[in-house]
């Protein structure tokens, strides 16, 4: 392409001492020889396809196949590095989400473990009040949900008719208070 460039250049400085004849003899011989140089490479390509091999002697047989081990080469090259790539990619990604893992497995535990303690410590205070069963008027648990305190209450529904009573205490309308 260069140097084409180059003649167009030589031409365009050499065209203002030429005659019309002389240009146009020149461009074409300009254009025989672009016609010559595309059949050239058109045939480099099909030879490189392995076609219209037949003219071919044993040397250039040899140079064709030269030159597809090295574009071979090269491709296997770019491939390898591609697939190199990628692959350091996919581990950066898997290392991340190893990570994140890692942390959602943390705060999982520490959740498991704060759930532990806030049913040993409702178990506790269930126990300390007295069964669910009993005939107490009144039983309070509290739990701490983050950073609010909740305090449930268990007591007897109120009914409509003061004299009857129901047979145990449920759960029922009480307070919930959040501290």
């Amino acid at each position: 392409m260069k140097s084409l460039l180059e003649r167009y250049q030589q031409v365009k400085e050499g065209q203002q001492f030429m005659s019309a004849s002389a240009q146009a003899k020149f461009w074409q011989a300009e254009g025989e020889r672009l016609r010559q140089q595309l059949h050239n490479l058109q045939e480099n390509n099909r030879q490189l396809l392995g076609q219209h091999l037949s003219g071919l002697g044993l040397e250039d047989l040899s140079g064709l196949e030269k030159q597809l081990e090295t574009s071979l080469h090269n491709i296997r090259l770019a491939k390898d590095q591609l697939t190199i790539d990628e692959i350091e990619e996919f581990n950066k990604k898997g290392n991340l989400v190893h990570q994140e893992n890692v942390e959602l497995h943390k705060e999982l535990n520490i959740i498991h473990q704060e759930n532990i303690y806030l049913q040993s410590k409702l178990n506790g205070q269930l126990e300390a009040n007295g069964a669910i069963t009993s005939s107490s008027s009144q039983c309070s648990i509290a739990a701490r949900d983050g950073a609010n305190l909740v305090r449930l209450e268990l007591s007897k529904p109120h009914h409509a008719e003061k004299d009857e009573e129901p047979e145990s205490p449920t759960l029922g309308y009480g307070e919930i208070c959040v501290l």
